[in-house]
């Protein structure tokens, strides 16, 4: 039996699709002997609205193919139901999304397809079944690995007292993640990135920092110095 998965956020799978990096991602699941998973909500962020709109058709049909050949799946594959999901990812919205309070009103933190994959985590992990969910936002790790940081952070970019639930906190604690950028050092430290410029890493992290992933100039540095 299947132990263990990684849910994959939209941003996350776009990053890679952007950033041509799709082959390492195959690699990846070829090694992994586990699931790569992504909700109802996540496939139609990625595959079925951006098919209609020229722009991003391309990177949608290879997405499909990903889906279609088994690399990515859906959470039917572990006999877990759309409607499970949905009922709570709504639990999950509302629960978010009144956390932080600022001049009167409640701060949206998150959207439906970050609050599905917390959803499926939550599930899994019900389960037992070891889980990480692959988010490049940075909005929704905050939320759950470091909240008070985000209230502070909001307070920052809002320019005004935000008070939070703090009983909240406690809800989201349980949740890990990992990035795309942390997914492709994984895929260069296993030898699935064929090349052997020394510049490698380097040109990997900031082509996905450049294509929406949420990562530092210092944090890039870190993860090279452990290269």
């Amino acid at each position: 039996m299947i132990q263990k998965a990684i849910i994959f956020d939209s941003g996350s799978l776009i990053s890679l699709s952007m950033a041509g990096l799709f082959d390492e991602l195959i690699g990846l699941k070829k090694i992994f002997k586990g699931k790569f998973l992504i909700t109802k909500e996540i496939k139609g962020e990625i595959i079925d609205k951006p098919m209609s709109i020229k722009k991003y058709e391309l990177e949608a049909i290879r997405l499909k193919e990903l889906l279609d050949s088994g690399i990515l799946e859906m959470p039917s594959s572990l006999k877990i139901s759309d409607a499970e999901i949905s009922k709570k990812t709504y639990e999950i919205l509302e629960i978010a999304n009144t956390t932080l309070q600022g001049r009167d009103r409640d701060i949206h933190l998150i959207d439906l397809g970050e609050a599905s994959g917390l959803a499926l985590s939550g599930i899994l992990t019900e389960m037992g079944m070891t889980n990480i969910m692959a988010v490049d936002e940075r909005t929704t790790r905050m939320l759950c690995e470091k909240p008070e940081n985000l209230r502070k952070l909001m307070e920052g970019k809002l320019h005004t007292s935000i008070r939070a639930k703090v009983e909240n906190y406690e809800f989201f604690k349980n949740f890990r993640f990992i990035r795309s950028t942390e997914l492709i050092y994984v895929a260069y430290k296993k030898g699935i990135v064929e090349s052997r410029d020394p510049k490698l890493l380097d040109a990997l992290l900031y082509a996905l920092k450049f294509k929406g992933a949420a990562i530092s100039d210092e944090e890039i540095s870190e993860i090279k110095r452990m290269g």
